[in-house]
């Protein structure tokens, strides 16, 4: 019933002076991995080896993913621990049993997981309000980590609103999945970093692939880094054709991610599969546990019971 599905100072920083691009086909892994397994490569890629015989290895075995893996896991850090929360305009567009959806546009306000050891001190936390097309607009949809069963609380809007009741639903149950590629559990930059890393070290076991970036592409006026992956000849190892990131230059975070799979025959227009941007985005707002409450005076939730599944 909810969408979307929707970076750290290093990696930005890195990617301006001239790091190369990263990419991944479909935007999550279809079994993501725990955080705790996320590994920091151990290649570094040399610009000189002279005459260090381990530098020519580390050359020699390069892939064209290497260095914006390292950029990725420094983009990691920097969101745990620089980015408490955030809010923006998230528009989202997918493709769904090969059907091209319409483009939603939601107001969404977000607060990252934090972690001491192995302790959640702050879940995960998402509220969105659907702002368009007219067939959504006025839903509301909250979710909160490790709190009301597990379940996100949804209302609709406009007429459908005025006697459709507020639900309870588990993320990944049929109604929260319909029309979405994700549920909402993967939402926000911090599990776009997670799932980029994880399709490019999956990605760098293949040949196939070519990387670029540009610094000088714009989104919604603002300056951004274009970091790009084409894989030309289509496997079934590949998710993608060609993936696209967009990274603000001043904010230092990713603001658009678009995938799109190989055309259908030579010299045609690659289809999209998806697309997500975030505009107008806030960072560290001070967002509080009532952003993130259905008895919020400023939201219309109805209280019910969390009986849905």
């Amino acid at each position: 019933m909810s969408e979307l599905q929707l970076i750290r100072r290093a990696f930005f920083e890195a990617v301006c002076v001239g790091g190369a691009g990263l990419a991944t086909g479909r935007l999550f892994a279809d079994e993501p991995q725990p955080r705790d397994q996320l590994r920091e490569p151990l290649f570094r890629v040399s610009k000189a080896t002279g005459s260090d015989p381990q530098a020519a290895a580390r050359a020699a075995s390069a892939h064209p993913l290497d260095p914006a893996l390292d950029i990725a896991f420094k983009a990691m850090r920097h969101i745990q621990r620089d980015i408490a929360d955030y809010s923006c305009t998230f528009v989202k567009r997918e493709r769904i049993k090969d059907k091209l959806g319409d483009y939603e546009y939601m107001f969404a306000k977000v607060r990252n997981r934090r972690v001491d050891g192995d302790k959640v001190v702050v879940p995960f936390a998402i509220y969105l309000y659907f702002l368009k097309p007219d067939s959504v607009k006025g839903r509301e949809v909250i979710y909160v980590e490790g709190a009301n069963g597990g379940k996100m609380v949804a209302h609709e809007g406009g007429l459908k609103g005025s006697f459709l009741p507020t639900v309870w639903l588990k993320p990944d149950s049929t109604l929260a999945m319909s029309g979405n590629r994700y549920p909402i559990t993967e939402a926000g930059v911090e599990t776009l970093v997670m799932r980029l890393i994880e399709k490019g070290q999956r990605d760098r076991k293949q040949a196939e692939c070519e990387v670029e970036f540009r610094p000088s592409a714009k989104i919604n006026g603002r300056v951004c880094t274009l970091l790009k992956v084409v894989h030309p000849v289509q496997r079934d190892h590949f998710d993608f054709h060609r993936a696209e990131i967009f990274v603000d230059n001043e904010y230092q975070v990713p603001v658009r991610y678009a995938a799109y799979l190989w055309p259908t025959k030579p010299g045609g227009e690659a289809p999209l599969l998806e697309e997500y941007t975030y505009l107008n985005m806030k960072l560290n707002v001070g967002l509080k546990d009532l952003d993130f409450d259905h008895t919020n005076s400023d939201y219309a939730f109805v209280n019910s019971k969390k009986k849905a599944s």
